[in-house]
C-alpha cells in the first residue's frame, strides 16, 4: 500500500536527543526534487517520530487522562440504572439502552473523527471532541425525561468516540515499533481502567448523593482535561506537519512549486473529493482489507464481552450474594488488576518479542511479529470466563470468582494490546482510519452484548452462559492469529490502496 508520506526511520539512540529549543529545521530538501517537502535527514526534529521522549510521553499522557474520562462515562452508570429508570419512568430495557447508547455512538464517530484527522490532524480533533462532549455529558446530568438523556448520551459518546480513532494514529505517529508494545500498554492502562472503575465510583456516588452528580463530576474532570490539552498537546501527524511546513516555503520564498507528498497524490481532487474519499477508507478498508476484518473480529467479541461482563457484575453480587451496591462496586477492582497487569506486563513482552524475531531475521521487521503473543493471551481470557463463570454459578467464595475475572481481564488485555500493535504496524499511513474501521464492531459488539447478557444468564445460568461465550472465544481467538501469522503479508500486499 502506498504511505502517504516517506518519514525518515527513527535512530535507534532516542535518549540523546538535542534540546527541544534547538528543534527548527529549515531545509525543505530532503530528495532529488528539491520542490518535495519532507523531514530532513538524518534528524528532523519536527518530525514526531524523533520528538524528545519527554514530549512523545506528553502527548500519550494527554490521551491517556482524557480517555480515562470519555470510557469511564460509558460504565459509571451501571449502578444507577435503576434508581435513574424509577425517576425518569423507564423500563429496564430504556435503562440499560440509555447506558448502551453511549457505545452506539462511539461506532459511528471514528468513522467520521479518524478520516478527518488524516486531512486536517489530530490536534484540532482532539480539541473539538473534547468540548462536544463536555457540553452533552453536561446535557445528561440536567435531563428531565428518558427521551433527552438517551439523547445526550447519544451525542456525548459521539464526542468521546475520538479516542478510539486517534489513539492508535497518535501513537503510530510518534513511536517507532521496537517501543509500539510499551507505549500503548502504558497508554491503554489508563482508558481502560476508566470501564471498570466506572461502576465503582457510580455505586458510591448513587449511594451518597443524586445519581446527576455521575455526569456533572465527570464533566469537572472533562472540563480539566480539556484545559490541559489545549497546553500541552503537540499535533504529531507528519503529512499535516509537512504540509504547514509546503505553506511555510511558498508563502516565503513565494515559489508555488513546493509541494508534499501527500499534496501530489492530491493532484487534481477538489476539497469536497479529498474530504469524501478519506471519509470513505475506513468503510472500504473494512470491507476490503482482510486485516482490518480479522481484528475487527477479534477485538469486537473481546470488547463485547469485556462490557458484558461490566453491565451484568453488580447483579451477580446484588443479586446471588446479597451484597449492598456499594460493596458490589469493589468487586470491579479484579477487572482493574488483571488489566493493570496485562498492561505492565503485556507491553513489555510484545516489544521483546518483536526484537527478538526481529534479529532473527537480520533487522527486517515484520507486523507479524506480534502475533505469537496473541495465542497464549487468546487463550488464557476463556479459562478465565470459565472459571467466573462456574465459580458464580455455584455461589463458591467471592475470591474465586474475582480471580477468574482477572485472568480473564489480564487475557484480553495482552491480546488486544498485541492487536492493536498490529494494525499500527500494518497500516503506518492510515491508522487512524484502519483504527475507526476496527472500532465500528468493537462498539456495536459493547452495545449490543449488554443487551441480551440478562436474558442468556436467566435462561442458561452463569456457568453455561459463559462456557457458551468462552467456547466462542477459543473459537476465534486461537484460529485466527494463525491465519494471520500464515497469511499476513499476503493479505497485506493484496489489500487494496486507501489512499
Amino acid at each position: 500500500m502506498e504511505q502517504p508520506v516517506d518519514i525518515e526511520k527513527q535512530h535507534s539512540d532516542k535518549d540523546k536527543q538535542p534540546a527541544e529549543n534547538d528543534e527548527k529545521q529549515t531545509s525543505p530538501v530532503v530528495s532529488e526534487d528539491p520542490f518535495l517537502v519532507k523531514f530532513a535527514a538524518p534528524i528532523d526534529l519536527e518530525n514526531p517520530q524523533n520528538w524528545p521522549a519527554t514530549r512523545k510521553w506528553a502527548v500519550t499522557s494527554v490521551l491517556s487522562a482524557t480517555g480515562f474520562n470519555r470510557i469511564m462515562v460509558s460504565t459509571i452508570m451501571a449502578p444507577a440504572l435503576s434508581t435513574i429508570g424509577s425517576e425518569l419512568h423507564m423500563s429496564n430495557i430504556e435503562s440499560v439502552m440509555a447506558m448502551s447508547v453511549y457505545l452506539l455512538a462511539t461506532a459511528f464517530g471514528p468513522l467520521l473523527i479518524g478520516p478527518l484527522s488524516e486531512v486536517y490532524g489530530r490536534k484540532p480533533m482532539l480539541h473539538a471532541t473534547n468540548i462536544w462532549f463536555l457540553g452533552w455529558n453536561i446535557v445528561c446530568g440536567f435531563a428531565n425525561s428518558k427521551g433527552l438523556l438517551i439523547s445526550a448520551r447519544f451525542l456525548a459518546g459521539f464526542g468521546a468516540s475520538a479516542i478510539y480513532a486517534l489513539a492508535g494514529g497518535v501513537l503510530g505517529d510518534v513511536w517507532p515499533p521496537e517501543q509500539r508494545g510499551t507505549s500503548l500498554g502504558m497508554y491503554i492502562m489508563i482508558p481502560i481502567l476508566g470501564s471498570a472503575c466506572g461502576p465503582i465510583i457510580g455505586a458510591f456516588i448513587i449511594q451518597t448523593t443524586t445519581w446527576r452528580w455521575i455526569f456533572w463530576s465527570t464533566s469537572i474532570i472533562q472540563a480539566a482535561m480539556v484545559v490541559m490539552s489545549l497546553l500541552v498537546f503537540k499535533e504529531t501527524h507528519a503529512p499535516t506537519i509537512l504540509k504547514k511546513r509546503a505553506k511555510h516555503f511558498r508563502k516565503t520564498t513565494g515559489n508555488e512549486s513546493y509541494y508534499t507528498e501527500v499534496e501530489r497524490l492530491d493532484v487534481g481532487r477538489s476539497m469536497s473529493g479529498i474530504i469524501r474519499n478519506s471519509l470513505t477508507r475506513p468503510i472500504r478498508m473494512l470491507m476490503f482489507h482482510p486485516i482490518v476484518q480479522v481484528q475487527a473480529l477479534m477485538s469486537g467479541f473481546s470488547y463485547g464481552i469485556l462490557y458484558l461482563v461490566l453491565s451484568t457484575f453488580s447483579d451477580l453480587w446484588t443479586n446471588q450474594y446479597h451484597e449492598s451496591i456499594s460493596i458490589s462496586g469493589l468487586h470491579y477492582i479484579a477487572i482493574c488488576l488483571g488489566e493493570i497487569i496485562g498492561c505492565v506486563i503485556g507491553g513489555p513482552l510484545i516489544d521483546y518479542s518483536f526484537r527478538r524475531l526481529k534479529r532473527r531475521t537480520d533487522g527486517v521487521a515484520l507486523p507479524e511479529f506480534r502475533v505469537p503473543i496473541m495465542i497464549p493471551a487468546y487463550i488464557l481470557g476463556p479459562l478465565g470466563l470459565f472459571m467466573y463463570g462456574w465459580a458464580a454459578d455455584k455461589l463458591v467464595q467471592w475470591v474465586v470468582v474475582d480471580i477468574g475475572v482477572a485472568i480473564l481481564a489480564f487475557g484480553m488485555q495482552i491480546g488486544d494490546t498485541a492487536l492493536q500493535a498490529y494494525v499500527i504496524d500494518s497500516y503506518p499511513g492510515y491508522t487512524s482510519s484502519a483504527s475507526a474501521a476496527t472500532q465500528f464492531l468493537r462498539s456495536l459488539a459493547a452495545f449490543g452484548f449488554p443487551l441480551f447478557a440478562p436474558k442468556m444468564y436467566e435462561v442458561l445460568g452463569y456457568g453455561w452462559g459463559n462456557s457458551t461465550l468462552a467456547f466462542v472465544g477459543l473459537a476465534i481467538g486461537i484460529p485466527a492469529p494463525l491465519l494471520i501469522w500464515a497469511y499476513g503479508p499476503k493479505l497485506r500486499a493484496k489489500a487494496q490502496s486507501s489512499h
